[in-house]
């Protein structure tokens, strides 16, 4: 390490999705062990690096704030991400001299680094996929997020990841292993299963999810572990297999099944591949076999085919299914998407909808988080927030404590009021 670039600071700003926290750790903890200072202000950067995201229109926007406001610190600047794939002419007509790092090639972030600080304009965006065992400088330590794949196997109307991430690549399971124990060693107490679409985990590979998961749960270590999205086309057949091995100790009962709509048609629309009645099978089945698992769902508001009625049946089935969880997106047409073509609905008419399904799901959460009041039981303390701590029961209800409790410790709680949002409980004596 030479002595100029020790005292060259780096300032890393990360946007999205959990796998885009996860690289931004990647791209830290390759930076650090390269000789770089982390400093948590642009202004004082040498070199500002923002992680960007794209699925949303108001994230979008955001990210062209940001941009606009780092370039204008007059340093050099990598942009990585999903943007670099998705927008590159947005980021250049802000920034001509942005180096641009591809969600795939993290691992290049020295080099990368080194010549745009030499005042060349880098593009990197070949997909090496090297995201497991690399140095990494945790933003929480006691949650340890690992991806387990990149891209997806779907072509959903709506949505830009194909761009941006490509086709499914599933990592090898035995370096999936072996970074979730390198993590656990290194004091994760929580570890997340992530990638665009855990449901399609293998298919790539003659391999599943379930059978990473029934690996996962014959591991040494006292961690716990919470699998994120699975797209329901991709579950359909294997839903008992991946929920049994849920029901081992080792993981959180939860889990995250985007339903989009409740209409066929537009289902079949957006390219989903599953059917409502696809969708209430898996439901069904799951809380047969775990009949308290905290489901948590996404629908959007306000696509472009979407008439009144399809809207009302969008509000039956979140009436029948009753997620603990329910993620509302508005619409909004992505570059490049095949709904983007499509004949927009009226604004004030998705702003509308979007009111109602919230008033709609505030209901339906606080009917389900009136489920805990009185539990008593043992919770994985994971965070915390303006002034309290979140501690996980094994449902992966959120549970907001106000005593004294150190991050990744396990307490006992009994939760005493409940909001829409989250539990609320005292340590118990």
């Amino acid at each position: 390490m030479t002595q100029a670039r020790a005292q060259t600071k780096v300032y890393i700003e990360p946007y999205g999705c959990s796998a885009n926290l996860a690289d931004a750790e990647i791209i830290a903890g390759l930076l650090l062990d390269a000789g770089y200072t982390i400093t948590q202000s642009p202004s004082e950067a040498d070199l500002n690096i923002i992680v960007t995201c794209t699925v949303k229109d108001p994230t979008y926007h955001r990210m062209v704030t940001r941009l606009k406001a780092l370039t204008a610190l007059g340093k050099p600047m990598i942009v990585a991400g999903c943007m670099p794939k998705t927008s590159k002419e947005t980021i250049l007509h802000i920034n001509q001299r942005a180096s641009l790092l591809g969600p795939n090639s993290i691992d290049r972030v020295r080099e990368v680094a080194e010549r745009t600080l030499k005042g060349e304009r880098v593009e990197e965006l070949t997909e090496t996929y090297n995201k497991l065992l690399q140095p990494r400088l945790l933003r929480n330590p006691v949650v340890g997020v690992v991806q387990i794949a990149s891209g997806c196997l779907s072509a959903c109307s709506f949505c830009q990841v194909k761009i941006a991430r490509g086709r499914l690549k599933s990592f090898d399971e035995a370096l999936i292993l072996e970074e979730i124990v390198r993590l656990v060693k290194r004091g994760c107490r929580e570890i997340w299963l992530t990638s665009q679409d855990n449901g399609c985990y293998g298919k790539d590979r003659g391999s599943s999810l379930a059978d990473l998961l029934d690996k996962i749960a014959k591991l040494d270590g006292c961690f716990k572990v919470r699998v994120g999205m699975m797209n329901p086309t991709h579950i359909i057949d294997d839903i008992f297999r991946i929920v049994d091995v849920l029901r081992e100790e080792r993981f959180f009962k939860f889990l995250h099944i985007p339903m989009q709509s409740g209409c066929n048609d537009v289902l079949s629309h957006m390219k989903r591949g599953y059917t409502r009645d696809d969708f209430i099978r898996i439901v069904n089945e799951a809380r047969r076999m775990i009949p308290a698992v905290t489901l948590s769902t996404d629908v959007i508001v306000g696509y472009p085919t979407e008439r009144e009625e399809c809207f009302k049946e969008t509000m039956s089935l979140l009436q029948q299914v009753k997620p603990d969880v329910v993620n509302i997106s508005r619409f909004s047409p992505r570059p490049g998407t095949r709904a983007a073509l499509l004949p927009q609905l009226p604004p004030s008419v998705v702003k509308q909808r979007s009111a109602t399904l919230h008033n709609l799901v505030k209901l339906i959460s606080l009917e389900r988080n009136r489920c805990w009041l009185g539990w008593r039981g043992e919770a994985l303390v994971d965070e915390g927030v303006k002034g309290a701590k979140v501690a996980r029961n094994p449902y992966y209800k959120p549970i907001l404590l106000y005593d004294g409790v150190e991050l990744g410790s396990y307490v006992e709680v009994e939760v005493k009021n409940v909001t829409a949002a989250c539990l609320r409980g005292v340590l118990c004596q």
